[in-house]
């Protein structure tokens, strides 16, 4: 249901997203003085990415803050798994009071979920300049729709990198001075290990999500998303596209590359057993802790000479509570998140990159930036970000699963990308237009 066209009188058997007014699923407040504020933080850090850091933050901001009492709640699957169960939240009347939002869903999340206007909500709490004062114009935009609407504040930036291996780089005689820069370079150097190991060399996240196979169309000079006559249409049925996707596909089936769970890639990677993984940057402290060599980081490869376009990956923070003693706790936690000391922990923690003005000029961050040649190269891939592709309306969440449904389609060898991708189109045309 999209809650700007909803009408706010409830219909018997109907369910609105009205039931956010005032039920957040953290326990009540009166914002009376004196009173603890509790709010609930969803977030999808897992152990492996980030969780430890996001509670000791949340621990900390506890202690710093005591009329104010953060409960957080781990959501696994990632930003799908988080929408769906937010959706089930919203029938319930159990919202969280703030959540972080995979940039994918940001056109389906301001649609269909009720939130706080994140300017207004600032300055009631005080500080009615927070989102200009604290991003670049260009960085604030990622969270906004294309009317303007804020819908949340930035707060985890990544990009795709490619991680490798250099002790393996060299058993198969190759300079780990000189990783690959383009893709037809990824395959030879997959191809030569293979030759020399026995075993697959290179593996691409497959989170449930679109990112890296966005990258991966873009840089070949394709689009995800198109519109025409004012309505929007799948742009991914194209020969860029499909000879994007069908590049990664070839190498699984000519046993140079691995299709399998992130699990298994990952801990192929961090065990030694496996040369490259394209993954987000966002993984980069939990490789460099759990790898028994020296984690290096190359750009996302291009095609040829084409430009390299990759979609910014992380999540936004949005405020869904409608009660204003939760709402003011909300920016008060936010700005703890968003303060250069604690972005440097979480990104240190994580490896995601900080949205915040002048981090890498000054402060903490730039000392980590100029300690550690993996931030270094990822912060020099911002230039080549793009907003990541969120499918509009109701059926966004149904569009996404098709095209992740489809990369799966493509890799198992079941169909040509070409034709795969020609069949998702047709789904998601029909989802979008209804």
């Amino acid at each position: 249901m999209n809650w700007k066209k909803a009408m706010l009188g409830a219909a018997a058997g109907l369910i609105t997203v009205a039931g956010l007014a005032g039920c957040g699923g953290a326990g009540s407040s009166t914002g009376d003085s004196g009173k603890v504020v509790e709010i609930e933080y969803w977030h999808v850090a897992s152990d492996s990415f980030g969780g430890q850091t996001l509670r000791e933050l949340v621990e900390d901001f506890n202690k710093s803050h005591p009329n104010i009492k953060v409960k957080e709640k781990f959501n696994p699957d990632m930003y799908k798994g988080l929408t769906q169960n937010l959706q089930a939240a919203v029938a319930s009347g159990q919202t969280p009071d703030i959540v972080q939002m995979g940039w994918d869903f940001l056109n389906y999340a301001d649609e269909n979920f009720k939130h706080a206007d994140i300017n207004k909500v600032f300055a009631d709490a005080g500080d009615p300049d927070f989102v200009k004062n604290t991003f670049e114009p260009n960085i604030a935009k990622l969270a906004q729709t294309a009317d303007g609407t804020q819908v949340g504040v930035p707060y985890s930036l990544s990009v795709p990198v490619l991680y490798y291996n250099p002790d393996i780089f060299k058993a198969a005689g190759l300079d780990p001075a000189k990783p690959p820069k383009n893709w037809e370079e990824v395959r030879q150097y997959a191809q030569q290990i293979k030759d020399k190991t026995g075993a697959p060399a290179f593996f691409m996240q497959e989170y449930a999500d679109t990112w890296t196979n966005q990258a991966l169309v873009e840089s070949n000079g394709g689009t995800m998303l198109k519109q025409e006559d004012g309505k929007w249409k799948a742009g991914f049925d194209t020969p860029e596209a499909a000879a994007s996707y069908q590049f990664i596909a070839d190498m699984v089936k000519d046993g140079i590359a691995l299709h399998a769970t992130n699990e298994e890639g990952f801990q192929a990677f961090t065990s030694g057993k496996l040369a490259m993984v394209c993954t987000t940057i966002g993984k980069r402290a939990n490789f460099e802790k759990s790898s028994g060599f020296k984690v290096s980081t190359t750009s996302f490869p291009a095609f040829g000479s084409k430009q390299v376009k990759v979609p910014a990956g992380g999540n936004f923070l949005m405020i869904l509570s409608t009660d204003p003693a939760k709402q003011k706790a909300a920016a008060e936690f936010i700005k703890y998140l968003e303060s250069a000391e604690s972005l440097t922990k979480w990104d240190t923690g994580t490896g995601y990159l900080p949205p915040r003005k002048n981090m890498d000029k000054e402060g903490p961050y730039k000392k980590l930036m100029d300690e550690n040649e993996n931030v270094k190269k990822a912060m020099e891939m911002l230039p080549h970000v793009t907003p990541w592709v969120s499918f509009p309306g109701q059926n966004g969440l149904q569009a996404e699963q098709v095209l992740i449904d489809t990369r799966d389609i493509v890799l198992n060898g079941s169909k040509s990308a070409q034709e795969a991708l020609h069949d998702a189109a047709v789904k998601i045309d029909e989802l979008l237009q209804s």
